[in-house]
């Protein structure tokens, strides 16, 4: 039997009005990357927080490297050789790289006012980074570092735990694109190969068979089963049935078989060196999609459509008028919503509730002589707390403390309560399980019946999935512009990594 570096048996975790782990069965082997699946709710954050100390265990047994421990805080967990890198690492934005990887961990000295060997914590800090296929400047603030630099610096952090065996990946590319994937998956090659094992949770199927050698589905609390990641053996469905405990044929819906008239277009739009040139007509009854990879211009794109970029050159028509967007205002005015990409800097306010969230961007709706109606703001959130089946259902309740998935979709109850003509989807599925998709498709395709609808994402399967026509953009350009039905996934994906050429 393969070496564990990992066992978990029979665990149990109850908070009030929920079970959490239900006798749940976990294994890693010795220098494996092993994938953890399921929905929102299944157990997976619950299991996780178990191994980094953060819950502790009603019942239940848990072997590191063939010893049975308890791991009662965080600092058992580090002593014990466990790391955890979040989905959004929370670091300090001004402070340097190197700086942020020894965060809490400065100095081995205690006392009011340790000595920080600056110099030290740099060359070690590098001395591990030249393990890894990627060249991080960690001189630099944070805030000055790619989504892939920080994703590294994160990894980093949990590398110089002089001890560490098992790390623990959650949602790690969420906000990478494909090529920093990549560099990811090679990272995580390089730390395979140094014997660390590797639990990996994520949302994208298609990376489980990526980079992982085994992966285990969880189901209301429970292992439902552990599986070698052969792509051969299981296909994208198989494995959402195993999450969803259901048969399912699709996670997008039908096409349209018919186009409506024309309420948005962009003709010959540019800005600066981002995009130049782009002419796009959007209808009722059909969804467009827009693929490209990060870096090709679809942000700045989307910002532009939206008013919070001004065009060097072209037109915008909103229903056959010629419009100047100089404001987000503007947009929202002339019936156009963005629901952005990066929900947690843009889509929402934390700090505050989900009806505040939702009803944000129409405020005279729920308000007179500047005094909110509670009335109409709850029952309107009621509403779209239904439509989009948001859990848990609360109005009041504190957007923060929902799920990724159920956050995704209060950010899209904001734009639906505009009830505007033009809606702009950016990336509306990143960190977002299987199930949550299929509903977040479903709403978007009942939203294009009566409105002009774009989904853009740098996910070309999303984008070919949902849409009616595909518009590809490379290096700023539009390089295809065609139905879906007159183009394969694979030309699509062509077309967006080289522009059409095939030397990819």
């Amino acid at each position: 039997m393969q070496h564990l570096s990992l066992k978990m048996s029979n665990i149990t975790k109850k908070f009030p009005g929920v079970l959490a782990l239900d006798n749940a069965d976990f294994e890693l082997a010795k220098g494996e990357v092993h994938a953890l699946l399921g929905i929102n709710g299944a157990g997976k954050s619950t299991l996780i927080k178990v191994l980094a100390g953060i819950n502790s265990i009603d019942s239940g047994q848990i072997w590191v490297d063939g010893v049975e421990t308890v791991i009662d805080g965080t600092r058992r967990s580090k002593e014990l050789g466990i790391a955890t890198v979040y989905q959004a690492p929370e670091m300090i934005p001004s402070f340097s790289g190197y700086e942020n990887v020894f965060l809490g961990v400065e100095s081995s000295k205690r006392g009011l006012f340790p000595f920080i060997n600056r110099k030290a914590l740099r060359k070690k800090a590098n001395e591990v980074l030249e393990e890894f296929p990627i060249d991080i400047d960690l001189d630099k603030p944070i805030s000055d570092l790619a989504p892939i630099e920080r994703e590294g610096v994160a990894i980093l952090r949990a590398l110089v735990l002089e001890n560490i065996s098992i790390l623990i990946l959650d949602e790690p590319t969420s906000i990478l694109s494909h090529r920093e994937a990549e560099t990811l998956f090679e990272m995580i090659a390089a730390m395979k190969g140094r014997g660390v094992s590797i639990i990996y949770i994520t949302h994208n199927l298609e990376e489980v068979f990526i980079v992982s050698d085994r992966f285990t589905v969880f189901r209301n609390g429970r292992n439902v089963g552990t599986y070698e990641s052969d792509r051969s053996n299981y296909s994208h469905n198989d494995v959402a049935e195993l999450m969803l405990g259901d048969k399912m044929t699709s996670i997008y819906p039908d096409k349209s078989e018919t186009i409506g008239d024309p309420l948005f277009s962009i003709r010959e739009l540019s800005h600066g060196t981002d995009f130049q040139n782009v002419s796009i007509k959007f209808h009722e009854r059909e969804i467009v999609g827009v693929f490209g990879l990060v870096g090709s211009g679809i942000d700045e794109l989307c910002k532009t459509m939206f008013g919070d970029l001004r065009p060097d050159a072209g037109q915008i028509t909103v229903k056959g008028k010629d419009v100047a967007l100089k404001s987000c205002a503007d947009a929202i005015n002339e019936g156009i919503f963005l629901v952005p990409g990066d929900r947690h800097a843009e889509g929402y306010i934390s700090d505050e509730s989900v009806a505040f969230n939702v009803t944000l961007s129409k405020l005279p709706g729920i308000s007179k002589f500047g005094f909110v109606n509670r009335k109409t703001e709850k029952n309107a959130t009621l509403k779209l707390i239904d439509k989009l089946k948001i859990a848990p259902g609360d109005p009041y309740g504190n957007i923060s403390k929902l799920s990724g998935g159920n956050q995704q979709k209060a950010v899209m109850a904001k734009g639906f309560y505009t009830e505007s003509d033009i809606y702009i989807f950016q990336e509306p599925t990143v960190g977002v399980d299987v199930g949550a998709k299929a509903l977040i498709y479903r709403a978007i395709r009942d939203l294009s019946e009566t409105c002009a609808t774009m989904v853009i994402s740098s996910d070309c399967e999303e984008v070919y999935g949902i849409a009616d026509r595909i518009v590809v953009i490379f290096e700023g350009k539009v390089v295809l512009n065609a139905k879906t039905s007159e183009v394969s996934l694979d030309d699509a994906l062509v077309h967006g990594l080289a522009g059409g050429h095939d030397n990819v």
